[in-house]
């Protein structure tokens, strides 16, 4: 289940908190390459991980980059994760990239997202270069010794070949429906 490395990335029309409609094929036009980071508001490893994503938009946006936040979590288990909490959490952490409520889940099975955060790297031909962790060290951005994302995301905007093209991510679980 999910796309392999070097399969067309699923498309996908979600509402954002922004009350907009963001379709991944616009954001293909428009940019090299698309980070897709599924996430949520409650997890401790997106709360430890946020600071860097929004470091990574600001670092890589003027370079033809964009990142996507998705949230997929069960709002019904999770009311945390609902689509109001959201944008609350939007607003309290000044997110500089759409986040976007996949509340059927399928956005997340048809990349085959485990985890949040987990990141999918998109070039802008469609294809999946890259998908697992942001980097090695969630808990110490200080002592990491392999920026993952930032490296990925440096050598598609060079066009060479992303390696490694895949790492296992680290986080917690998406709490999927039941």
């Amino acid at each position: 289940m999910g796309t392999a490395i070097g399969g067309y990335a699923p498309d996908f029309e979600l509402p954002g908190i922004d009350n907009s409609v963001h379709h991944l094929a616009r954001y293909l036009q428009k940019f090299r390459a698309v980070g897709v980071v599924f996430m949520c508001n409650h997890c401790p490893y997106v709360q430890l991980y946020l600071a860097r994503l929004k470091e990574v938009q600001a670092e890589f946006t003027t370079q033809g980059f964009t990142l996507i936040g998705i949230n997929p979590n069960d709002a019904e288990q999770f009311p945390a994760d609902s689509f109001d909490n959201m944008k609350t959490f939007g607003e309290k952490h000044t997110l500089n990239f759409p986040y976007l409520r996949d509340v059927t889940q399928d956005v997340a099975h048809s990349f085959g997202a485990t985890k949040t955060p987990q990141v999918f790297l998109i070039n802008q031909g469609g294809i999946l270069c890259y998908s697992g962790q942001i980097d090695d060290n969630p808990d110490r951005p200080e002592a990491v010794n392999h920026a993952y994302l930032r490296a990925a995301i440096a050598q598609i905007l060079r066009g060479t070949p992303v390696t490694p093209a895949s790492t296992e991510p680290i986080g917690c679980s998406i709490k999927w429906r039941t």
